[in-house]
């Protein structure tokens, strides 16, 4: 099975969301995760999908479905191109006293913060990609991860800057 990112950007109706989520449940894909959110023009909204598919030529039958939907402006299947994506993980870890310094030093490279202390417990907030993600909670589970939630990937193309003849693609802390 391979992950794969769809965005489709929709006017923002009531039920849109429904309609699209429904082409991809009746092609049986799996869906990861959706984003939803308002775009930079008002009354737009820009929507993403991370599926499982087990063959790349079932997103380009659903990229040409969602196309010919009435709300859909625009669809696009970006997992091969240069992107930027994203998600926010609450993950909230068993603590003691003792405890409570081996996680700071666990947190600090992922950039990842301490939202909540609780008596026996602490509610960790970590932004990043899927991998980063993931691997902080795979550190973080030997100390009893009590509960996780996940905001879902959203992503964008990377902006290009043209330099000479060649463009050239700039990220800041992928």
């Amino acid at each position: 099975m391979k992950r794969r990112i769809v965005t489709a950007t929709v006017l923002n109706q009531s039920g849109v969301l429904n309609r699209i989520a429904g082409l991809f449940t009746r092609r049986q894909f799996n869906i990861e995760s959706i984003t939803v959110g308002s775009t930079e023009t008002e009354g737009v909204s820009k929507m993403t999908f991370v599926v499982q598919v087990e063959d790349d030529r079932m997103v380009e039958q659903v990229v040409k479905q969602l196309n010919k939907q009435i709300d859909v402006l625009k669809v696009n299947d970006i997992t091969e191109q240069a992107i930027v994506t994203r998600e926010l993980a609450l993950i909230k870890v068993m603590t003691t006293p003792q405890t409570r310094a081996e996680i700071n030093v666990i947190i600090e490279p992922f950039r990842a913060t301490i939202i909540d202390v609780a008596k026996d417990s602490v509610t960790i907030q970590v932004v990043g990609n899927f991998d980063k993600i993931e691997a902080m909670i795979e550190l973080l589970r030997p100390y009893g991860i009590k509960e996780v939630a996940r905001t879902g990937q959203t992503a964008i193309k990377r902006g290009s800057q043209r330099l000479g003849a060649e463009s050239k693609q700039f990220s800041i802390l992928n």
